[in-house]
């Protein structure tokens, strides 16, 4: 008998620990579309901020930031709890409504991109772009370009800890006696 336990106290025990701790730093982020998460945000009781990463299918700097960044097991983490994670193609189709306004696609050169998109970037249709908005949808920021784990959970926090309310970004990242 004392084989069998010693079997599983050196064998079994470490392997079950490898798998449930691989299990939950496999986090992923539920990606919403931009109904889903506006929806949401206007009918729960205490609504998150959203969080959009616009794209293109086209982009590299997108697809590194989506494997490297959102798929970081502490981003993934955090985003998932204090945002809706919104995912936006900037060159989509699909009509959007927003704060009363119909947004539609426009077509310019080969491609062409979405009055949406435009906006949330604020004219500059720089990819990827992520863009915080608060609970009632107020634009907060758009972050243009690729952005690492760290330094994007930095910005994360900021507004989702609700620190920009009473601390300027300089302030916040120390960088204000740089």
């Amino acid at each position: 008998m004392k084989s069998h336990s010693n079997y599983f106290s050196k064998i079994l025990l470490p392997i079950a620990f490898i798998l449930i701790t691989s299990v939950s730093l496999a986090q992923e982020v539920k990606w919403l579309s931009w109904d889903e998460a506006a929806q949401l945000a206007a009918t729960e009781k205490n609504p998150k901020k959203v969080f959009v990463d616009v794209y293109t299918d086209w982009c590299g700097w997108c697809k590194k930031m989506d494997k490297d960044t959102f798929q970081n097991p502490e981003v993934a983490a955090y985003m998932s709890e204090n945002y809706y994670m919104v995912k936006f193609d900037g060159e989509g189709k699909d009509p959007v409504e927003y704060k009363g306004k119909t947004y539609k696609f426009v077509p310019s050169g080969r491609k062409g991109y979405h009055e949406f998109a435009a906006a949330l970037m604020q004219g500059r249709l720089s990819y990827p772009t992520t863009i915080f908005l608060d609970e009632e949808l107020n634009m907060l920021s758009p972050i243009p370009g690729y952005q690492k784990p760290e330094p994007f959970l930095e910005i994360a926090r900021y507004f989702g800890d609700n620190i920009y309310k009473e601390k300027d970004w300089k302030a916040y990242t120390g960088a204000a006696g740089k």
